[in-house]
């Protein structure tokens, strides 16, 4: 089996090591991965007439590993066009992402758009993510559980599935503390007070997170600077289905998505 992998929080990242290791049990591992951290970015490219700089890692493993200066999905067009001759993949995995992408995170992920992208290219797809934001996170409980989780989508993928691709969420907890594994909705949520006023002295434990970066800009006169952090509103009154509030129960969710956005439902309701 040939399997891609990229991510979004860079190459560097300890959760993009963990996956490498752990797919490479079921085939030949590519990596194309931003150069640098990319989170929310969802299925946004690297348009324009613009220099994109790569570079081949011989000292990465295991597999082949490259960087691309682009987002995520330009890492998996990357990937799709110059790693493999004559053919595509059979899957492409992305992750493991440091920070949750349940609920709605999921529509802002560019760990999920990565997968969305080789879905659209007619791939088999599945992103990974666990549930803290801290580089030196412990994923020892992906390590252990995720090996059989791919096993089990890999041989009961099904077939004339156009647009399926899987959202795995691990709890931040040890694996003796981990329930087991469900299959989920995607839950509902929005988040509220997502701007801040940028005050270096109070970012407190952001400086420890893969989702802040610090980007300090030259201010004009006159403009003032924020930030987006924000606080999680839960929506769904349904613990039983709905993925963040099973992981907050201490489940590993799988939640099947779809990359072709059309409401079934309501075209149905249009058109009969």
């Amino acid at each position: 089996m040939n399997i891609l992998i990229s991510n979004d929080d860079g190459y560097k990242a300890k959760g993009i090591h963990v996956l490498a290791r752990v797919m490479a049990r079921f085939g030949e591992v590519t990596v194309v991965a931003p150069k640098f951290h990319q989170s929310a970015m969802s299925t946004a490219v690297s348009l324009g007439v613009k220099q994109l700089a790569y570079k081949d890692l011989e000292h990465e493993g295991p597999g082949r590993w490259t960087y691309l200066d682009a987002t995520p999905v330009s890492c998996v067009k990357f990937g799709l066009e110059f790693k493999y001759e004559n053919r595509d993949p059979d899957l492409v995995v992305t992750g493991v992402n440091h920070g949750t992408n349940a609920s709605t995170a999921a529509n802002y992920s560019a760990t999920l758009g990565a997968a969305e992208e080789a879905v659209i290219n007619g791939i088999k797809a599945v992103g990974v993510s666990l549930c803290d934001f801290r580089p030196d996170a412990d994923f020892s409980a992906v390590e252990a559980l995720l090996p059989g989780i791919m096993k089990d989508l890999i041989e009961n993928w099904p077939e004339n599935s156009p647009g399926l691709y899987y959202n795995i969420n691990f709890p931040a907890m040890p694996l003796e503390e981990i329930k087991g594994v469900k299959f989920a909705r995607q839950g509902l949520g929005h988040w509220i007070k997502e701007f801040e006023v940028w005050d270096e002295t109070s970012l407190g434990d952001l400086n420890d997170s893969f989702l802040w970066q610090h980007y300090r800009v030259n201010l004009e006169d006159g403009e003032k600077a924020v930030f987006m952090r924000g606080t999680f509103v839960s929506d769904d009154p349904d613990a039983d289905t709905a993925d963040h509030l099973l992981l907050e129960q201490g489940w590993v969710t799988v939640v099947p998505l779809n990359a072709f956005i059309t409401d079934m439902q309501e075209l149905q309701r249009r058109t009969k």
